[in-house]
């Protein structure tokens, strides 16, 4: 991956290679930015740029070693956890093939997509303490073409305080010519400590017209394009989806409207509050990964339904394909209950990140749900 070849966020193309190209290059950085908006791809070709520049006696091959993702100065790290091939202590250098298919065929991937390529979706991805063994046994050796290397943390949030504590010292004092790229979707996840030793760039959801170029590039006809562009809301990974038909949001969208019909019917209602419990015993089936990303597609409805409710239809931009109408939802969720309703779903994810027992958490969401839907507007 090239700067060239980075959909979108040409002005941060242009802040990394002014600051490459005056030496400023800082040797902690965070890259905090949504999904689907490139900080990935970027700091691959920033790493590239970087360590390419200053091997003027040997750039060809230095380009020839990254287009393979196998630059020996070019370090990943990024959550894993047990499986079928490892069982204990898992590293990201237990995963290393799995890790370069993965770039290579989803570069603007989430995690939920990473963990399914290596069969674990059902657990949740960690940066373990044995990761950061790893890590400072690698940066303690010396460069192997003697000029900058590069660590890039994938999901750097997934750390755990051991990691993070043990890590400290280096990322604030690394080895000469040693960079830190660490990438993260929730930057306020990462400890303190650790972001304060980070010069942090923030990456923007991808500009619609960018996302449209990439689908069109893509072979997508110009008018699709647009429609997918508008659905994806600047996440180039769910725009890929869309367009491959492997969008999660297609099972969500089912999910919700049971979800949300059955809730609205559950008051006072024995038999339909079953049906709550049964529908949460079938979420609670799925894998962590799978719930959480459920949890946020529901913020993000509830969201578009408050915003439609007070006017602002134009950034209610989600499509349904089950029949489910915003404009006959949306006045059920208003100033007067859209705080509790984000209050429980926000428990409801930390509980899900935390392994309390999902069947629990999902019933006591549904019958919270019951309640907030019956409560008027002011």
């Amino acid at each position: 991956m090239q700067f060239e070849e980075i959909i979108g966020q040409e002005h941060i193309k242009d802040h990394l290679k002014h600051s490459a190209d005056q030496g400023r290059i800082p040797h902690a950085q965070l890259f905090a930015g949504p999904e689907g908006s490139g900080t990935l791809p970027m700091a691959i070709a920033y790493a590239r740029y970087i360590i390419c520049n200053n091997d003027l006696n040997n750039q060809q091959a230095c380009h020839m070693k990254f287009d393979a993702l196998g630059h020996p100065d070019l370090h990943f790290s990024y959550p894993v956890n047990t499986s079928d091939k490892v069982k204990k202590d898992p590293t990201s250098k237990d995963y290393p093939t799995e890790w370069i298919d993965f770039l290579k065929e989803q570069p603007y991937g989430n995690l939920f997509d990473w963990l399914l390529s290596i069969g674990i979706e059902k657990k949740q991805g960690l940066i373990s303490v044995y990761e950061a063994k790893d890590i400072m046994k690698s940066m303690a050796l010396k460069s192997y073409e003697g000029g900058y290397r590069v660590l890039i943390m994938w999901m750097a949030e997934f750390m755990n305080n051991a990691a993070s504590n043990k890590l400290l010292k280096l990322i604030e004092e690394p080895p000469e010519k040693t960079v830190f790229i660490l990438i993260a979707e929730d930057e306020e996840a990462l400890l303190q400590t650790i972001r304060s030793r980070c010069q942090v760039i923030h990456f923007p959801p991808l500009a619609e017209a960018a996302v449209v170029k990439a689908l069109e590039q893509k072979g997508t006809p110009p008018a699709e394009a647009l429609k997918i562009a508008h659905r994806a809301d600047g996440n180039l990974n769910k725009a890929f989806d869309l367009i491959e038909n492997r969008s999660e949001d297609e099972v969500f969208e089912k999910w919700f409207v049971t979800w949300v019909r059955t809730a609205f019917k559950a008051r006072g209602n024995k038999a339909v509050v079953n049906d709550l419990i049964t529908w949460s015993d079938q979420v609670a089936k799925t894998g962590r990964e799978t719930q959480k990303k459920f949890i946020y597609y529901c913020m993000e409805v509830f969201r578009q339904a408050l915003v439609y409710n007070y006017n602002a239809k134009e950034l209610a931009f989600m499509e349904f394909e089950t029949g489910f109408k915003m404009e006959k939802f949306a006045p059920f969720v208003h100033g007067n209950n859209i705080t509790e309703i984000h209050k429980e779903l926000e428990t409801a994810l930390y509980q899900v990140e935390r392994n309390v027992n999902s069947k629990v958490i999902f019933t006591d969401l549904s019958l919270s749900l019951t309640r907030f839907l019956h409560r008027k507007a002011e």
